[in-house]
This record gives C-alpha cells, structure tokens and sequence, in this order.
C-alpha cells in the first residue's frame, strides 16, 4: 500500500466523495445565512446527521437517507471565516461559477442571467444534499429540515430541487435513456477495485485535498489545514434536458427505429443500454451494456483510432478520451447526482414541464480538472481538428454547429445541431472533512 493510500481518512471524508447512496430520491437546498450566528447555529443543527464515508459503508443497508453538505466562498466568508484564510482559496472558487462564465461557455441560453433558483447571484451560501432511499422518507427528511431552519433565525432556503429516478428503475439513467454511472476513476486507499477499462486507481490527492496526487505531496493548498484536509470541491451543475427536441431529432435524422438508435448510440458513443460501439458498432447488446467486467474494457487508440465506431466528437470520447487524451490522470472527475423532473413517456409530445440532471463534479482543482473539461473537452469547436463541433449533448449549441459520423464509403454530416440541454444554473462549493464541518460551526466560539 502506498503512503498516500495508507493516510486515507475515511472517517472524515463526507460519504458522497467515495460512497454512493441506495438511493431513488432526494432533494438538493441551496442556503442564505443573514449572519455568522445564523450560519453557524444552522451548521451545528445538521452536521451530526452527515456520515463520513466509513460510517456509510458499515451502515448503507439499514440507513434511510444521508445527507451532505457544502459552501460557496460567499458561504465561508457569511460563517466568519478570516480573510487571510479565505484569500488562500483558489482563484475560480472566490470568483464563483457565474464569474467563470466565458471559460465554461455559458453563454447565450446558458448565460447566468437566466439561472434559477438564485444561483450565481452571490446569495447562496450553503448546500444540503439529501439522498433518500424512497419518497417517504425523503419528505420526513425535508420536514425534518424545515424544523431546523425555522430554529434558526436568519436562515432562508432560496430554492430547492427535487430528484427522481426514471422508470425503468432497475439501473441509473437520465431522461434521454441512456445508462449512467459507467465510467469512474478509483481512488487509491478507498478500498475500490477498478473495472477493466476504468483505469488505475488515482492518488488521492487528485480529488481530496491534503494527500499526495499525480504529481507528487500536496502543495498550496488553502488555509487553515484543519479545515481544508478531507475537503474537496463540487461544480453543481443543473442542465435541463430537452426530451421532446432530442427525440424529434432522432426521427428525422434516423428515419426507422434501428437508425435512431443508432445515431442515439453515435452521438453518445454508447448504445442506450450502456453496451460500447467499440465492441458493438452495429448492434445493441444489452447484455455487455448491465455487465461491468465488459461495458468499459476499450481503449481508442488501437481499437478505433479513426472513429468509424465512436465518432470523434462523441460525448464519452470527449469527456473522457482515454488513451488519446494527455495527461489524462491529471483530469479525471468524480460524478455525482440524479435526475429531476417527471419521466416522459416515449411517443407521448413534450410537454413543457422541465427535467433533467442536477449533478455534482467533485475534484481537487476546478481548474484543472472541470474548467478544462468545459472549456477544453465539452466546448472546444476543433477537439480532435473536428473543425465546427461542440460535445453533442453539454455542448453550446446555437443551431450553426454540425455533427460528423464516420463512415465508408462517405462520411455523415449533420449541419444546425439544437441544443439538447440547457444549464439552468450552476455554483462553486467547497465540501469539507467532518472536522472541518466542526471547525466551521465553532468558529467565534
């Protein structure tokens, strides 16, 4: 066992960065503190109610719901945190996601002026991240939570977002169909054994601040140490899904039901089932898709260097180009989240009614990590020399944007690609350590 595998405190880390919850509901609260006393008394109120990542994984097949928590800079400064701490903090982290707009490419209908719920205003403070393992105990939670906030004077819920899961039930996925929760580095020391294709497990210090990463001991990190070790950073993202304009998509583009799932599978680079093109280019395998010892064994570079399998611009070849991309242990990203909005069933017209994912990236540095996946991998025009391409479904897309899909003998061009989502808001957060959870709420004590 490594040095950085041996120091793994997984008794402080919030469960959310290395577990993940039996869950089918939950409900994010983003958070406005009128004070340090009200922040504080709010934090002290909800900080016993969140596990750490050992306290999960003894306890997960009794436990009903668990509980994160997080805060902007905004956040820490309303806490009472002293400036010359809150000046260590990375750059892109004091400046907020709405400030970041440019690099990550909110722009038009993705522009944070049309955020909702008062993110990127400056106003939210705090996240509390709710999972639960039905409606049921999700609502108790909730009620639960209400009770808190009332206790505490000065505190306001700005907005809220409610989670579901989508039939089919059986696996993750989003609305559009497609099987989640593929793909993920392993951490060093958290006792995950990687699946074939997923990589070597990654130094902690890639995605927990305090350890050693990729590149060698921790260095400049921010300040106080107690605070900041077991901590890590989450970019939210809520990202409406457009089910009605996808699907209208597929059948003109696609012509019979085989063809639209198969530009489904091209745009994604994976059938809906989760099986690859790399292993499956002509036929869906649904079998390959639900296994994990196969669903992710492929490389690009050998087994399909020119994209006649999975085009070149596809999403999982952009977010996460695997022996093509440099440096890649330097840029993976932990995913978190689920779906919100009611499920629309196939065939029936849109019907207006808003869904889609509201996820967490947690990583060591926004930069390195998510700014350069938004800017780099989701926005850059000519990744791969692709010319006039954005990432198909994260992608800014304004209707002047094409698509290519390789193919002999002549290649297929899809010109004025429509925007399948749309970000609908989006925020910075710092997650800390449970010690550091308890630092903060005796801050001024």
């Amino acid at each position: 066992m490594s040095v950085g595998a041996a120091m793994l405190e997984l008794n402080d880390i919030q469960y959310i960065v290395l577990a993940r919850a039996p869950a089918v509901t939950g409900r994010y609260e983003f958070l406005s503190f009128r004070d340090a006393a009200a922040g504080r008394l709010w934090l002290a109120g909800i900080l016993e109610r969140v596990p750490s990542v050992e306290q999960v994984r003894k306890s997960v097949k009794e436990d009903q719901s668990w509980i994160s928590v997080a805060f902007t800079h905004a956040g820490l400064r309303t806490l009472g945190l002293d400036e010359s701490s809150l000046a260590t903090f990375p750059e892109e982290f004091r400046q907020g996601m709405a400030s970041r707009a440019d690099i990550l490419g909110d722009e038009g209908a993705h522009h944070p002026e049309h955020w909702v719920g008062g993110l990127g205003t400056g106003n939210v403070h705090a996240i509390a991240v709710l999972f639960a393992r039905d409606s049921k105990e999700r609502e108790r939670c909730v009620g639960a939570h209400r009770a808190l906030v009332e206790r505490c004077d000065g505190v306001e819920v700005l907005s809220h977002v409610d989670l579901e899961a989508t039939p089919p039930f059986e696996y993750a996925h989003d609305h559009f169909g497609y099987r989640d929760r593929l793909s993920q580095p392993v951490v060093e020391g958290s006792g995950d054994e990687p699946t074939p294709g997923s990589g070597a497990p990654l130094k902690p210090g890639e995605f927990i601040l305090g350890y050693p990463d990729e590149s060698g001991p921790p260095a400049g990190l921010p300040e106080p140490p107690e605070l900041v070790r077991n901590g890590t950073y989450m970019a939210y993202r809520r990202l409406e899904e457009h089910v009605g304009k996808f699907r209208d998509f597929l059948r003109e583009h696609g012509k019979t039901p085989e063809g639209e799932e198969l530009l489904a599978a091209k745009l994604m680079g994976r059938w809906r089932s989760g099986a690859p093109l790399v292993h499956r280019p002509d036929k869906d395998d649904p079998e390959m898709g639900a296994d994990p010892q196969r669903n992710n064994a492929f490389n690009y570079k050998s087994e399909d260097p020119l994209g006649y399998a999975v085009p070149l611009g596809s999403h999982i070849r952009r977010m996460n180009p695997r022996d093509t991309g440099a440096n890649m242990n330097r840029r993976r990203m932990i995913r978190r989240g689920g779906t919100y909005g009611p499920h629309l069933p196939e065939g029936a017209p849109d019907d207006g009614v808003e869904r889609g994912i509201a996820a967490f990236v947690i990583c060591a540095s926004l930069v390195r990590q998510f700014e350069f996946a938004q800017n780099v991998w989701v926005n850059d025009r000519n990744f791969h020399e692709l010319g006039n391409e954005r990432d198909p479904f994260i992608g800014n897309h304004d209707g002047t944007l094409e698509y290519k899909i390789p193919k002999r003998p002549v290649r297929k061009k899809i010109t004025g690609l429509p925007a399948f989502t749309t970000c609908r808001g989006g925020e910075y957060f710092f997650l800390p350590g449970l010690k550091g959870l308890r630092l903060l709420a005796a801050l001024g004590g």
